[in-house]
Order: C-alpha cells, then structure tokens, then sequence
C-alpha cells in the first residue's frame, strides 16, 4: 500500500489512524455528555438547597411569631 499525498501535501490516514481518530472522537463525546449531566444535577441539588433554606428562614420566624402571640 502506498501512502500517496493528497492536495495540502499531507499524507492519507490509514484504516487504523482512521479507526483511533474515531474512537478518541467517540471518548470525547462521552466525556462532554457526563459533564454535562455532572454539570445539570449539580444545578438541581442547589436549586433544590436553595429553596429548603428559603422555606426555613419564612417558616420559622412566622412559627415563633405564632407561638409567641399565644
């Protein structure tokens, strides 16, 4: 097999530089997609604490307000 030059003067990847050029490519999207879903259940476990700290600091002012009224 030959190794002819294409016209930039850079030589044709073989089947098996194709194959590994593939597979990294494939690797790299797997690794993009679990950050990203690293990335969106981070966001949901804060929005998530956010909301229970905001419900407790209301929640709890108000309850001793009632039961110091009585």
């Amino acid at each position: 097999m030959s190794s002819k030059k294409n016209k930039t003067g850079a030589k044709n990847p073989t089947r098996k530089q194709q194959a590994e050029r593939i597979k990294q490519a494939e690797e790299r999207e797997r690794r993009a997609k679990e950050a990203a879903e690293a990335k969106a259940r981070t966001k949901k476990i804060f929005t998530v604490v956010v909301c229970i700290i905001l419900v407790l600091a209301l929640g709890i002012p108000t309850m001793a307000l009632t039961v110091l009224s009585l």
